[in-house]
């Protein structure tokens, strides 16, 4: 199942949790609830790969158990042009060391992790994992940095960016480390890509992220 996520051509507004997106904004569409950001589609995880190289594209497909097509509208052409894929972080990684001898690749490579750091602001990650750890103690060790970078990114509209978040306010942590848990640490992106819906998908995996959080809350 292709999943896909659009780039807008005007202003949109996220029709679940009602957050304004602006111009240029990526949203996926469901049917009978509309437009969805991609933190409320559960796919603000993933990174972008922008389309050129044909070997890395299939690779990190391959190796990527969530992925989407990122398409935008042309008026020019008056057709949806293909932008790039969005894949699991892991997956990109391990499609580019296998394409390391591409010196195109180790270019984009090296490109796309400049442009990351420029867009974490890294006292704020700092201090947002800091708090993921004295909320979940027992989180395995460097995952607090995961979660916080993911979460805090920018351009991504993802938790971390939220005022709330930004006071480091526990319910909008909370929703970071869940988020986590559910994309590392139960098989809903399998499910996603199967086809069911997200709220199925949601309840199926409730019980392991329940027991989880247990888990990460034990000093």
């Amino acid at each position: 199942m292709d999943l896909k996520v659009f780039i807008t051509n005007q202003d949109s507004t996220c029709d679940e949790c009602g957050e304004k997106l602006g111009r240029h904004a990526w949203i996926t569409l469901i049917e009978n609830k509309g437009a969805l950001c991609l933190s409320c589609a559960d796919l603000d995880h993933l990174v972008f790969l922008p389309a050129g190289s044909a070997a890395l594209t299939r690779r990190s497909a391959k190796y990527s158990t969530l992925s989407a097509v990122v398409l935008q509208w042309s008026r020019a052409r008056k057709h949806y042009e293909r932008k790039g894929l969005l894949v699991e972080e892991a997956a990109l990684q391990r499609a580019e060391q296998e394409c390391l001898a591409d010196e195109d690749v180790r270019s984009r490579r090296n490109e796309r992790q400049a442009d990351r750091r420029a867009e974490l602001d890294q006292e704020y990650v700092s201090s947002f994992a800091k708090r993921v750890r004295e909320l979940f103690p027992n989180c395995p060790a460097g995952r607090e940095q995961v979660i916080a970078e993911h979460a805090c990114q920018k351009y991504s509209g993802r938790v971390g960016r939220s005022v709330q978040a930004k006071r480091l306010d526990e319910k909008s942590i909370l929703l970071a480390v869940i988020a986590h848990i559910r994309h590392i640490e139960t098989n809903y992106d399998e499910l996603l890509m199967q086809g069911m819906e997200r709220s199925s998908a949601r309840d199926e995996v409730k019980n392991v992220i329940d027991k989880v959080l247990g888990n990460w809350k034990v000093n």
